[in-house]
């Protein structure tokens, strides 16, 4: 769904040639996306860099100018970035918005709230999310009602309870908004960016069509390679750091079968290590995954000798931003998967 607003399109005097609009993204496998598709026109703003936090950033002041001096803002939207909802509203009122998370026929997924996810959940109604788009997923039956996400003023206080909000407030208990780990998610982006970019810059409508075309005809080779490599650990379980990963395991084929933590701004209660541990213990789980930008104490806590410690990194912390980085990001994630797996 695009949130369409008067977007003003500056024009150099005496010139009928347009600039190139002025277009800002929330973190780097977007901006990759929207780079992409900009390829031979202009560069995207990154409101977040590297290493930074989706829940909790705060932006500088030279972030902040880029967002008020936008045409365009892609985001993820406020299910992964709540402070940048208010943000938009105040310093990007006269941008157009687009929250690629809730655009029409994407996957989206419920959170997976346990420690232990249910054995080989079923993924097998992914074409129908993607069908019927984000307003057929909230009442999604293995989950009980949720208040909204402004309802914050309610969240429950006991920190233990990691299930509904982490410590920074936000909420957890309704839509994965891991949406861009969905290579599917990410092809039909594509062709909303390019659409979205074509209305205010019709002179490189062209141009911003034939890149994304070419990106999606990328991604779909990446993600056949992928399938095949990944295709023989379909069964094995493994555990993750934070829940993060279930639309790559939905589009690849894999299974994790846990999460240390809720998500990347929540702590991990006493409880919901013992029970991956006894998971690990009991299914004979041989491979544990931390993240670059955090300290694995927590994962050689429940890993115990000779499980594997392997690295996935949701983000591309350790990637250069740019066009190359999502493609770049899945192939990453594709090898970490196979490494520690194998």
């Amino acid at each position: 769904m695009l949130k369409k607003i008067f977007v003003g399109l500056a024009v150099t005097a005496g010139s009928a040639q347009a600039e190139a609009p002025k277009v800002v993204t929330d973190i780097a496998p977007v901006h990759s996306l929207v780079a992409r598709v900009m390829q031979g026109v202009t560069e995207p703003s990154l409101i977040m860099p590297a290493g930074s936090s989706p829940h909790n950033y705060a932006m500088r002041p030279s972030e902040a100018r880029a967002l008020q001096q936008a045409e365009v803002v892609f985001w993820v939207g406020e299910d992964l970035t709540p402070w940048l909802e208010r943000s938009v509203d105040t310093l990007a009122s006269d941008a157009m918005s687009v929250e690629l998370l809730h655009v029409e026929g994407g996957l989206l997924l419920p959170m997976r709230e346990n420690a232990v996810f249910a054995q080989h959940e079923d993924h097998e109604e992914d074409g129908d999310h993607h069908a019927e788009g984000h307003d057929d997923h909230d009442d999604h039956d293995d989950h009980d009602d949720h208040d909204d996400h402004d309802d914050h003023d309610d969240a429950h206080t006991d920190q233990g309870n990691d299930k509904h909000h982490d410590e920074h407030g936000h909420a957890h208990d309704g839509n994965d908004p891991h949406v861009w780990l969905s290579p599917e998610n990410a092809k039909l982006w594509l062709g909303v960016i390019a659409e979205t970019l074509s209305e205010i810059d019709s002179n490189n409508a062209e141009l911003y069509s034939v890149n994304a075309a070419a990106a999606v005809s990328e991604l779909d080779d990446l993600v056949d390679r992928m399938r095949g490599d990944l295709a023989p650990y379909a069964e094995t379980p493994f555990v993750v750091f934070h829940d993060a990963y279930q639309y790559f395991e939905a589009s690849i084929g894999l299974q994790a079968r846990g999460a240390l933590q809720l998500s990347d701004a929540s702590t991990p209660s006493a409880a919901r290590l013992h029970d991956i541990q006894e998971e690990i213990a009991e299914q004979g789980i041989q491979c544990v995954f931390a993240e670059p930008q955090f300290n694995d104490a927590i994962v050689h806590s429940v890993a115990p000798d000779g499980v594997k410690i392997g690295l996935l990194d949701p983000l591309g912390v350790e990637l250069g931003t740019g066009p190359s980085l999502y493609p770049n990001l899945l192939n990453a994630m594709a090898k970490s998967f196979e490494k520690c797996l194998k």
